[in-house]
């Protein structure tokens, strides 16, 4: 509700608004390689994770950083 009277205020004003982007945190972000994902406890990272990187599955497999 807020946000809708923000938005129209802003709209009367005649200013340009952008949505607002989520931050990623450090759990989400992607891992640089394996030994950085086991050091923080995830192996077999199945390819539906948003941890998943096709470069931290050697055998493509479908799962990163096999255990």
């Amino acid at each position: 509700m807020i946000r809708a009277a923000l938005l129209a205020l802003v709209a009367g004003a005649g200013i340009v608004s952008t949505p607002l982007t989520p931050v990623a945190t450090a759990e989400v972000a992607p891992y640089r390689n394996c030994t950085e994902a086991r050091a923080n406890g995830d192996c077999d990272i199945p390819a539906t994770s948003d941890k998943y990187q096709s470069k931290l599955d050697r055998d493509n497999d479908g799962l990163g950083c096999e255990c």
